[in-house]
């Protein structure tokens, strides 16, 4: 079998090709066809990234049995150190703002393009309460009046606390097995077979979908250069030097400084004996295909195999620390590029969707650039701006999603030292 050409590089190239092509042809109908057609390959993530998350959330009920305690330690666990994480991100974007080196291009390229504001707005869900400072507005918002809703206008935090409540619901009706006549517990098991065989669908079309990135960058960059020259990614490492930055100061300061002070692991340990599976991460950009390597490097640093197995198999799934990091900066920096002044509680929405988004869509490749968009579109951003910002940022992404895998690895190895943190080792 023909070895594929990694989708990094695929990405690279087709930037490469696009920049190339805009700036021999310029502005004209080839670039703004090809433009709109890569546009679709967008759209399409942003569609399926909404059941897909939901699914995900789902799937995780029905296969995962844990102890109840040791899974809320875990959860309060991952939850602090993701604020922590959150906290850094909004301090760098909000002190240093980024991207305002950046205000005035997108507005321009925007302008550009053929969407009118109007068309806009109908993609915009009427009972959304807008930017208001006022609590019980902006929960109501994510109680949706219908089921239906919240998949329809792609709100991520609606839709996440619904497949937490049919989840619950599904386990606490297994739990009850046996009150259950037959053709009851037959139908639960129809519905969890249902649940696992629709999220493997979605991830087959996702795959597809994922192929297609490359083309669509290839068309949107081309249309980018072509109406506005390649000066328009020079800023580009501003937004790369201020995520990187984010990511160093959580995995370099913060993991080592709690593995000493609250799970007695010196910085040498923590990161000597976890290197094999950190840089594991960081060459394949997956955490999930680090996990027998984090697994191994846990073992060496003597924490328990409960723990490290809750942490690395089970608790993979919720520390994404480096893509919530990464999706919440971005989406700040693009909001200020466009001179939306987010208030406090718009910002902490965009901080729960990411946080949302990275625990759903956990373990699913190129999970960052999947659910983008949908933080995205909780800054506040309409569907076409994110059709012309994304692309822009998926040149450096490439670089950041290995810096975020490294993150998520590295959290997976802290997470597992904390949960040993006085217990008793059960281990044979």
């Amino acid at each position: 079998m023909k070895r594929r050409v990694p989708l990094a590089l695929q990405v690279l190239i087709g930037v490469a090709l696009g920049i190339v092509l805009g700036v021999t042809a310029g502005k004209g109908e080839l670039t703004e066809t090809l433009g709109a057609i890569g546009i679709l390959s967008i759209k399409a993530l942003r569609a399926l990234a909404v059941p897909l998350v939901f699914f995900a959330i789902l799937d995780a009920f029905v296969r995962t049995r844990i102890e109840a305690k040791k899974f809320g330690r875990l959860m309060l666990i991952c939850l602090i150190n993701v604020s922590v994480a959150m906290v850094i991100g909004l301090t760098l974007l909000n002190v240093f703002q980024p991207g305002k080196l950046w205000r005035g291009k997108l507005e321009t390229l925007i302008a550009q393009t053929h969407a009118k504001a109007t068309e806009a707005k109908k993609s915009e869900d009427p009972e959304a309460p807008g930017a208001t400072l006022e609590l019980l507005p902006n929960v109501s918002y994510y109680v949706p009046s219908s089921l239906v809703r919240p998949f329809v206008y792609n709100n991520l935090i609606s839709v996440v606390l619904l497949a937490l409540l049919i989840g619950a619901a599904i386990r606490k009706v297994r739990s009850e097995q046996e009150a259950l006549s037959e053709s009851t517990e037959q139908s639960i098991r129809t519905i969890e077979g249902f649940i696992a065989a629709a999220y493997q669908v979605l991830l087959v079309m996702l795959e597809w979908i994922v192929r297609t990135v490359p083309y669509a960058v290839f068309g949107t960059v081309a249309k980018v250069v072509g109406a506005s020259g390649i000066g328009v990614f020079a800023l580009l490492w501003v937004f790369l030097l201020v995520a990187l930055t984010g990511l160093a100061l959580h995995s370099l300061v913060y993991y080592p400084a709690i593995a000493y002070f609250w799970g007695k692991k010196s910085p040498k340990v923590y990161l000597g004996q976890g290197a094999d599976a950190i840089l594991t991460g960081l060459s394949t950009n997956s955490s999930l295909a680090s996990v027998p390597i984090t697994l191994k490097c846990l073992e060496k640093m003597g924490v328990s195999t409960s723990s490290a197995r809750l942490a690395a198999c089970v608790g993979t799934n919720l520390n994404n620390d480096g893509i919530t990091l990464y999706e919440a900066m971005a989406a700040l920096f693009l909001a200020q590029a466009l001179g939306k002044d987010l208030s406090l509680v718009a910002q902490f929405q965009v901080v729960l969707a990411s946080i949302m988004a990275g625990a759903g869509i956990a373990g699913i490749p190129e999970a960052g650039l999947i659910v983008l968009p949908l933080v995205l579109s909780t800054a506040g951003l309409s569907a076409e701006t994110i059709a012309v910002a994304l692309p822009l940022l998926i040149p450096v992404d490439w670089i950041i999603a290995r810096a975020r895998s490294g993150v998520n690895v590295m959290s997976d190895m802290l997470v597992a030292i904390l949960l040993d943190v006085g217990q008793k080792s059960t281990d044979e």
